[in-house]
This record gives C-alpha cells, sequence and structure tokens, in this order.
C-alpha cells in the first residue's frame, strides 16, 4: 500500500515511517530537505503549499496528518489553512483515508486554545470526501514529546515546585511505542475509516502523580505545594525559565491541562490488539534514551 506521512520529522513521525516501511512503500514529507533513507522517499512540501501537497500525495492511497504549528502566535489560523489544504489535495487525487492524531479532552465545553485547534483541525480534515480517521491521545511518553520533555526537566532541576491547581487534573498518558503501534495499525483497515478512536495508556493519573512517579525512577523527591492561583501566562513563564520548552509552547499547553484528557471507549485496543506499556516501562524507556 502507498502511505504518505506529512510531520515525518517529528516526534511520532519518525517511528512511525520506521514501522510503516516495514510493511507499505512509504512517501515522508517534510518542510526542509531530508537526506535518503533506505526502504523510504522523502518529499519536500509546506503543508499549506497546495501544489506541493498534491504532488507529495500522488499515487497515495493513505496519508497521516501529523503536522502542527504549536509555538507560532497564529497556530490555529495556520494548522486550519494547512488541514483544509491537505483535505482538498488527497480527495483531488484519489486519497482513500486520512489519519489523524489528536487530542483527548477536545469535547469540554471550556477548550484552551491548543485543544480546540486540535478539535478544528480534525473536521477541517474531515470536511473532504476522504474518511478520517483520528486517535485522539493525551500526553505521549516518549522521548522528545515536549510534555514529556517538561516535566522530566521540572523533576530534575527542582527540589520543590510550587504549582498550579493543574497538577490535579487527570491525564491517561500512552506510551510512544504503543500510539505508533495504534496509528500503523489503522492503516487501511476498513473498520477505522471515519471513526475517532481514543487512544489512552492503561493508567489514568493526575499530573502530581506522574511528577512523583518519575521523580521515583530518576531517585529524586521534590516537594511539590499546589497554590490556587498561577495564570496561564506565569506558568508558562515559569516553564521557560526552569525547562527547555519556549514559553510559546508552554503555554498553550499549560491551558490545555485544565481539561481531563481520559479516553471515553477503548475500541481501538479491539481494533489493533496490542499489549499497553505501563507508565513505568515507557518512562524508563524514554528516561534510557535522553
Amino acid at each position: 500500500m502507498n502511505v504518505v506521512v506529512f510531520g515525518a520529522t517529528g516526534t511520532i513521525g519518525r517511528p512511525l515511517v520506521a514501522e510503516l516501511a516495514n510493511e507499505h512503500e512509504v512517501t515522508a514529507v517534510s518542510r526542509r530537505e531530508q537526506p535518503e533513507e533506505h526502504g523510504v522517499a522523502w518529499a519536500q512540501a509546506d503543508a499549506t503549499d497546495a501544489d506541493a501537497v498534491a504532488r507529495a500525495l500522488e499515487g497515495a492511497e493513505v496519508a497521516y496528518y501529523l503536522v502542527h504549528s504549536l509555538g507560532a502566535t497564529d497556530f490555529e489560523e495556520r494548522d486550519l489553512q494547512a488541514a483544509e489544504t491537505t483535505a482538498q489535495a488527497a480527495e483531488r487525487v484519489g486519497v482513500r483515508q486520512l489519519v489523524y492524531l489528536g487530542g483527548l479532552g477536545d469535547d469540554s465545553p471550556d477548550l484552551s486554545p491548543h485543544l480546540r485547534s486540535r478539535r478544528e483541525t480534525a473536521a477541517r480534515l474531515a470536511s473532504s470526501s476522504v474518511p478520517l480517521t483520528t486517535l485522539r491521545a493525551a500526553m505521549v511518553v516518549g522521548r522528545g514529546s515536549a510534555a514529556f520533555e517538561t516535566i522530566v526537566s521540572l523533576v530534575d532541576r527542582l527540589p520543590a515546585m510550587i504549582t498550579p491547581r493543574w497538577v490535579s487534573t487527570r491525564t491517561q498518558p500512552v506510551a510512544l511505542n504503543d500510539v505508533v503501534a495504534y496509528l500503523a495499525g489503522v492503516c487501511g483497515l476498513e473498520a477505522a475509516r471515519g471513526e475517532e478512536l481514543d487512544a489512552g495508556g492503561p493508567e489514568v493519573m493526575t499530573y502530581r502523580e506522574m511528577m512523583e512517579r518519575i521523580a521515583r525512577l530518576r531517585d529524586k523527591h521534590p516537594f511539590i505545594f499546589e497554590v490556587p492561583l498561577l495564570t496561564p501566562y506565569l506558568s508558562a513563564l515559569w516553564l521557560h525559565v526552569v525547562t527547555p520548552v519556549k514559553a510559546g509552547v508552554a503555554r498553550p499547553l499549560i491551558e490545555g491541562l485544565r481539561s481531563e484528557t481520559v479516553a471515553r471507549d477503548e475500541r481501538i485496543r479491539e481494533l489493533v490488539p496490542i499489549a499497553p506499556t505501563s507508565f513505568d516501562d515507557a518512562a524508563r524507556e524514554a528516561l534510557a534514551e535522553r
């Protein structure tokens, strides 16, 4: 099967390309030129460039959309434009399935700009006649994941933390390898076309519990004190100072943490049966790779 992956150089894109290449003819798409790779064809295209996107999709049966503009001041507008361009090009060249990785929690009535953008991007991708498969995930536990790297940095750098109330929000983190397996598993899968599927890990926990468990793995014992008022703006600046994450990326992520990100159903486990990776095992693997 001919498969195209947009956003192929990202945290999820690279391992997904490698996984798909085991069974399919894969074209990996990036905005910048990439070195040749055995078993993978590389194409250069910006997702807002209709002609370049159409060229990259020529002959494709399935296309993965892993593009986002988080960090840009106008990321919502850019993401909508890129999604619409991709959906229209996919329809024009005869793609049979689009696959998008969205976010859990995007059904909340009080959405942050980041989660709202994820939901609107999915809607724009679904606006053409090409069936869209949307996988919704919370924090991805893996090296390079902005949310995971932020938490590890907090644990490593601060013996004590004054944190906002979002640390008590429930979430359902999922291992990077599991997300890749789910995404690869729905490729060409008839039962997944036109479906929205939740890809949560096997455990539900708060962000505070996540920090404490990572701290144990790092043999650290930070003191965490919650305060009722710490605005997203101040939280983002705080993260910018003590972690590698830029404030422009941290703020939309922080704003989204007030919404619970817990799976509503487990159909993905029936469609793509894998043994879910525990949080501790996923974190250990990610930490070993850093």
